[in-house]
Formats: structure tokens, C-alpha cells, sequence
């Protein structure tokens, strides 16, 4: 039992948005082995690999093999990009990653509910389901993102919860983005979903030039660990204590 666990109290390093590139050899392998000393869990908050290609994911399952701690991830919208999610999928959960797309998983008393969520918008100017088919698709993805993350918040059963998202469920989160992306970078909804539970943190990517810490309405604390982030480590992980 790693020292965060034995007493009470797990250490979780979160990095997000790490662009796996199938042209740069052994980019995270370093990292990962400090990460395993510095940490319990390793969390992954998508956009793992940069085009969503299988030979990236193979050279992040490489990286891996240094990791020797425990790894929790969602994918992001570049894991998509290649239309080979599904191998991209496969080859992540053979190296032994917890690939959460909306479901949960249990390590050291801390319950990990993960999804990739979706964009729309925030609070009065979130996106409604009004006018065109698109718009109507568009608008039905992010709400089917926020039931599939309340169906694994209601499978978990642990006091102490992280929620891995990729997308943001608030717009403090991405301030520092341009505000005309916003609706892009995620959706009140996801918030509006994890506030109906008690949750210890939540934590996204996907806002590169965003801002490291918000809280939901409802008092969650919100970290977006998008690697590019400045974080109280001035490392490009961040490490929370659940």
C-alpha cells in the first residue's frame, strides 16, 4: 500500500491534454516514472493523443510501461479525430489504462466516475434544443453526456469522488480562451449533473489558455489540468489529496 493510502488520504496526479504525436518518440516516459513517485493514481483528462491514431496511443502505451502506479482516463475530442476510437480504446485498456466513458472505478477508497462530456455553453447562454436538425444533434450530445455521467455517479458508492471530465463544466475554468469559443469548451450541464451529488474535486482539459481553479454553483472545487496550465507544482500535473 502506496504512503497516500495508508493514511486516508490518496494522492491524484492530473494532467490533461498531453497530444501524443506518432513522430515523437518516448515524449511522456520521463514524467510518468517521476509521476509514479509523487503520486497514487495517475489521471489522464483526455485528448491523450493528438489525431486520435492507433500508433499514438501505442507510443503512450509505451510511455506507460514507466508509469507504476495506477491510471484513470477519459478521452477527449482529438482521441476522435481518426474515426479510431474504438482501437485507440483497445490498445489503452491493454496497457492496463482505466479507460472511463461513462462508468466508474474504485482505487484506494476514492470512487473515479469519468465521461468525455460535451460543449453547449454556460448558464443563460447555454445552447438550447431549438431550430435546425444540427442545432437539435447538437444540443441532444451534450445532454446525452450528462446522463451517462449521472448513471455513474449513481454507481458509486464511496465518500470520496473525483470526476474526470474533458470538457469544462464551467466557464471560470476557460476564462482566458476567446469568449466566442466558449460554448466549444464544455457545458453547464455537466455541472448541473454533479451537483445533485457529493463530490471531493472535479477535473478537465481541453481549455489550453484557461485558468486553473473554479467551483461549481453548488461549491464542488473544479481544476482544469490541461498541460499547458501553470500549476501550484510548476510542474504541468497537478496533484490533488481525496
Amino acid at each position: 500500500m502506496a504512503e497516500g493510502e495508508a493514511n486516508g488520504t490518496l494522492r491524484v496526479a492530473c494532467i490533461g491534454d498531453i497530444h501524443v504525436k506518432e513522430d515523437h518518440a518516448a515524449p511522456y516516459r520521463e514524467l510518468f516514472g517521476e509521476i509514479s513517485r509523487e503520486a497514487d493514481v495517475l489521471v489522464l483528462a483526455g485528448d491523450l493523443t493528438d489525431l486520435g491514431k492507433p500508433r499514438e496511443a501505442e507510443i503512450l502505451a509505451e510511455d506507460l510501461r514507466a508509469c507504476s502506479i495506477p491510471v484513470v482516463a477519459v478521452l477527449g475530442n482529438h482521441d476522435y479525430e481518426c474515426g479510431c476510437v474504438e482501437e485507440v480504446s483497445r490498445i489503452l485498456r491493454a496497457a492496463g489504462v482505466r479507460l472511463l466513458d461513462g462508468t466508474s472505478c474504485e482505487i484506494g477508497g476514492v470512487g473515479f466516475v469519468g465521461v468525455k462530456g460535451f460543449g453547449g455553453g454556460f448558464g443563460r447562454r447555454m445552447l438550447g434544443a431549438f431550430g435546425e436538425p444540427a442545432i437539435k444533434g447538437f444540443v441532444q450530445e451534450a445532454m446525452t453526456e450528462a446522463m451517462r455521467l449521472e448513471n455513474a455517479m449513481r454507481s458509486v458508492r464511496q465518500g470520496r469522488v473525483l470526476v474526470v471530465l474533458h470538457y469544462a463544466p464551467i466557464p471560470e475554468t476557460i476564462e482566458g480562451e476567446p469568449p466566442e469559443i466558449f460554448p466549444f469548451l464544455g457545458s453547464s450541464r455537466l455541472a448541473e449533473t454533479i451537483d445533485r451529488f457529493k463530490v471531493s474535486a472535479i477535473v478537465h482539459g481541453h481549455a489550453h489558455r484557461g485558468r486553473y481553479e473554479g467551483r461549481t454553483p453548488g461549491g464542488a472545487p473544479v481544476y482544469n489540468v490541461a498541460r499547458h496550465i501553470e500549476k501550484p507544482t510548476g510542474k504541468p500535473y497537478t496533484v490533488l489529496e481525496i
